[in-house]
């Protein structure tokens, strides 16, 4: 079950064991965010263009290199970072 927030298109994704529920949407791709505990959202691809998006993909870099912990694209930034860059990204 998906979660929305009113302005973002970012979708909070429940971790879950099958790896059927963990699959995808097309266009969108999954990132863990948040500093202690990591939760997954499903961002459109259309965001890896954009500069405030692609500072959080240099934390990321900086910080973990292609060794994520999750196993998927981790950014290390607090979770309403993460929601205020996503909701700015949706109005433009």
């Amino acid at each position: 079950m998906a979660i929305r927030f009113p302005s973002v298109l970012a979708k909070k994704i429940p971790r879950q064991s099958s790896s059927k529920s963990l699959d995808v949407q097309k266009g969108f791709i999954a990132v863990y965010v948040g500093e202690a505990d990591k939760k997954r959202f499903l961002v459109p691809v259309s965001y890896l263009n954009q500069p405030l998006f692609r500072d959080l993909l240099c934390k990321a870099e900086e910080e973990f290199g292609f060794d994520h912990p999750m196993g998927g694209l981790t950014i290390p930034c607090d979770e309403e970072t993460f929601l205020d860059v996503t909701s700015s990204l949706s109005r433009s």
